[in-house]
């Protein structure tokens, strides 16, 4: 009997961030993200209360303001919340648990990097080659910080891995 999958893939990733206007611009200035819609527009009012609270595991208070969602080629989308009325901590690094970054596939890393950075992204380190089973000559990687503190690693990966019995997904050219 085979197997029924319960899931396809992922639908999108959440991030939280100061105005969703601001941090839209710079999807859209840093990798040609699309603005796709609206789920809560700014100007309506709030998601709050006590249903609200429960459902989205959210503290007492708070208010959701504004969520949209955008789309970055031709992967998950990214749904953007931004809050009022509750407080925030700083981005997550690279060593807290949870989620904490997103990391997205280019075909021209050193493009997408300047891009990146002129969008308003800064750079932690420059583009470096990948290590391990996708250490291959023209495979690279670099991770940078959003205007908000949140992180992005670009990757290339051409040469595909080291070992040709391992698979991941990777984008059709």
């Amino acid at each position: 009997m085979e197997k029924t999958k319960i899931s396809r893939g992922i639908d999108h990733i959440g991030i939280t961030v100061p105005n969703v206007n601001d941090a839209s611009d710079f999807l859209v200035k840093a990798f040609d993200a699309e603005v796709l819609y609206d789920v809560q527009p700014e100007n309506d009012k709030p998601m709050e209360g006590k249903l609200t609270e429960q459902q989205l595991g959210i503290p007492k208070g708070a208010k959701i303001v504004h969520m949209r969602l955008v789309q970055i080629g031709e992967s998950a989308t990214i749904e953007l919340f931004e809050f009022e009325n509750t407080n925030q901590n700083d981005p997550a690094k690279l060593n807290d648990y949870g989620l904490q970054h997103f990391c997205l596939y280019t075909d021209d890393i050193e493009t997408a990097a300047k891009q990146f950075e002129i969008a308003g992204g800064e750079l932690l380190s420059k583009i470096h080659p990948l290590t391990g089973v996708e250490d291959a000559p023209r495979n690279k990687g670099v991770y940078g910080k959003t205007p908000w503190g949140s992180l992005v690693e670009l990757i290339t990966y051409p040469d595909g891995l080291t070992n040709p019995k391992l698979h991941r997904w990777t984008p059709e050219k």
